[in-house]
């Protein structure tokens, strides 16, 4: 047997609001609860609905006197009313735009507001999947140059948000939407600003940075200081060894286009694009594809794309790659003395070998150590010392595990 319902002047606020939603009453979730109480008796009497017959005016004068605080704003008007009589939010804005926004080192969370008459004008276009593409952007000005990776991700056409994966963490990254074709052109909605994504491990900016202004100096347009990572600042002082060794990566970088989708192409003399490897038809029908990315994606299928059109056997086939890196350093300390002599290292006791040898291994992090190693004959009569101090810089740090390493889309 189901409940009675209690009069209006008795209901909590969220049965007032419950009641209210079903009668239809526009922004009920920001009212009071006297104007919730107000506007479900004005629709009762307007539907003939008898009311309670207990005197509410009171109950009303109490309700509100709960809420009111006396606060008026610089019009004169309660702060309660500034809002009353506006039109509730629309759903979009009639602007194509997206927002990539950092979420913590492995994720990142996008959303966006796309017209749909933009999306039926690139429909018509010949785009077939929206999709989401993230770019590695570091140093990277994508007007006139190619990001260093690119991440696609096919998304729904209702969806407004999305979560992505972030394949190395402490990088700049900018997303695209937009439409995949059936002839594999890339159809534009919209394009974010660029975004760092934090990184894994600890910060490397260590000093503190102090800058004073006028009070009265007028701000706008006006950069006051520039700040340099750590990173770079190290880069720029590093030694002739390093040089070389960058200089020959970049040597080597510089013959591809770095997460292009036709890029990573093996070159043979005489050819700029050389030869292109075809996958056969068998091992692309066995083709998984772990990021989502669909059969949509390849250009070839069984030599028909999804709409039947044929392609040339010289356009590139797409296969996915995770990639990883992990590296790091130790340091080791090493020596001899008597064999009943007393070793510490930084005023730590070192147990020695039978012959008097001892080792000393320890983690290699950023920074300075500071070794003064101190040996004392059995007798304490005599002793010997050496001080060494160790320094590492890690001009640049761009890892990840092979468990974090994502699917990349290569040519």
């Amino acid at each position: 047997m189901s409940k009675e319902r209690p009069p209006l002047d008795e209901m909590t606020l969220r049965q007032l609001r419950r009641v209210a939603s079903e009668y239809g009453v526009s922004r009920y979730s920001r009212m009071r609860k006297d104007q919730l109480l107000a506007a479900i008796q004005e629709i009762q009497r307007s539907q003939g609905v008898p009311t309670s017959s207990r005197s509410l005016e009171a109950q009303e004068k109490i309700e509100a006197a709960k809420f009111d605080v006396g606060q008026e704003d610089s019009s004169g008007g309660l702060l309660a009313k500034v809002d009353e009589g506006l039109p509730d939010l629309p759903d979009g804005y009639g602007e194509s735009r997206i927002v990539l926004m950092p979420r913590d080192p492995q994720w990142a969370y996008a959303y966006w507001d796309i017209p749909g008459d933009s999306k039926e004008n690139l429909r018509r276009q010949g785009g077939i999947q929206l999709a989401l593409r993230l770019y590695d952007v570091t140093d990277v000005d994508l007007s006139c140059q190619s990001p260093h990776s690119i991440q696609e991700y096919p998304c729904d056409e209702l969806a407004r948000e999305w979560y992505l994966p972030i394949p190395v963490s402490d990088r700049d990254y900018v997303i695209d939407i937009g439409y995949r074709a059936y002839d594999g052109r890339w159809l534009l909605l919209a394009r974010s600003a660029p975004v760092r994504i934090p990184p894994v491990y600890p910060s490397d900016w260590i000093e503190d940075y102090f800058l004073t202004i006028n009070w009265e100096e007028d701000l706008r347009g006006k950069t006051f200081a520039t700040l340099v990572p750590p990173s770079k600042r190290m880069a720029a002082t590093s030694n002739a060894i390093y040089d070389q060794i960058f200089g020959m990566a970049q040597s080597a970088e510089a013959q591809r286009v770095a997460g292009s989708m036709f890029g990573s192409m093996q070159h043979v003399p005489g050819s700029v694009f050389g030869s292109m490897q075809m996958v056969s038809e068998q091992a692309l029908s066995s083709y998984v594809f772990p990021s989502g990315v669909g059969m949509w994606a390849v250009p070839t299928m069984s030599g028909l794309t999804m709409s039947g059109v044929g392609f040339s056997a010289s356009v590139p086939t797409m296969r996915p790659r995770k990639f990883w890196l992990i590296a790091d350093a130790e340091l080791i300390v090493y020596g001899a003395t008597e064999p009943d002599a007393t070793v510490t290292i930084g005023g730590r006791p070192i147990k020695l070998n039978s012959d008097g040898t001892f080792r000393f291994q320890m983690s290699f992090q950023d920074g300075m150590i500071d070794f003064p190693i101190l040996a004392v004959a059995a007798d304490g009569e005599q002793n010997r010392a050496i001080h060494m101090t160790f320094t590492r810089e890690t001009p640049e740090r761009r890892t990840n595990t092979r468990e974090e390493a994502v699917e990349e889309w290569l040519a």
